[in-house]
């Protein structure tokens, strides 16, 4: 037998000790901040667990207030951002969600798709003050979302009614508006994709309604969505419709930065 093999089939060294630590900090950004708690989470003795937290915030991916708890540390907030930085989606669409805000006045959000769910990338507000609960980082289901609908025109129908069944679970939660049923949901959609974007009217939150349209990549598929948001005061749903052709050509010209060729 060629020992050489036998080499690449031993674990790495540290390796379990990584994992370990970043499950660590998954469970406390997921809002587990006590010793108690995260031992049970992780499902090894406090003493363990207690070394591993010292370490953490001995190199700054954690934070501990006595009598408090443990959050996530300053070190890790930098990383997110770089990591955000270093997206080539961020990165590629800034340019042209930065133009569009200055011309509408209202927020742009940039958004794709992870885990069949809508994952916010990007965030520029407008310049009327206002106020939403969307940030850079956030998920939401994509059939109660301006951003999602706008990448679901490039799904096939066959998953709709999945999508539409997790935002009615997401409905159910206090002062959230309510799911429509999946027959309005899904003729909203066959006309979202006719004129190519998409429309939220309150959808996923109260007060504030959004036009999207998707971007596509170099073999023609959706991979995000941007957005232009905004008090239904400022959002009316004439200028709602009239915005969708500028949104349109917005993410068409990120999409022909990724390769789109229409």
């Amino acid at each position: 037998m060629d020992d050489r093999h036998t080499e690449d089939r031993r674990p790495v060294p540290g390796t379990q000790t990584l994992s370990r630590g970043l499950r660590l900090l998954e469970h406390v950004g997921a809002g587990v901040t006590d010793l108690r708690g995260l031992s049970e989470r992780m499902g090894a003795p406090r003493s363990t667990v207690a070394r591993m937290l010292a370490n953490l915030v001995a190199e700054g991916y954690l934070h501990h207030v006595p009598y408090q708890g443990y959050s996530l540390g300053t070190k890790l907030i930098l990383l997110g951002q770089r990591a955000r930085e270093q997206r080539p989606l961020t990165a590629l669409a800034r340019s042209q969600l930065e133009a569009l805000a200055r011309a509408t006045c209202d927020t742009v959000h940039l958004g794709t798709l992870d885990a069949g769910e809508v994952l916010y990338l990007d965030k520029v507000a407008g310049s009327r003050g206002l106020e939403m609960r969307s940030r850079v980082g956030a998920r939401m289901p994509i059939a109660s979302t301006g951003l999602g609908k706008a990448m679901m025109i490039g799904l096939p129908e066959e998953t709709w009614p999945d999508a539409h069944g997790r935002a009615v679970i997401f409905a159910a939660a206090p002062n959230r508006p309510d799911m429509r049923d999946y027959a309005t949901l899904a003729d909203d959609l066959r006309q979202s994709r006719a004129r190519g974007f998409a429309v939220d009217l309150e959808e996923n939150e109260f007060g504030i309604r959004c036009v999207a349209a998707p971007l596509r990549d170099a073999t023609g598929a959706v991979v995000g969505a941007i957005s232009v948001a905004s008090a239904v005061t400022f959002l009316p749903e004439p200028r709602l419709h009239d915005l969708g052709p500028d949104v349109v050509r917005a993410a068409n010209e990120i999409s022909m930065v990724l390769g789109w060729t229409g």
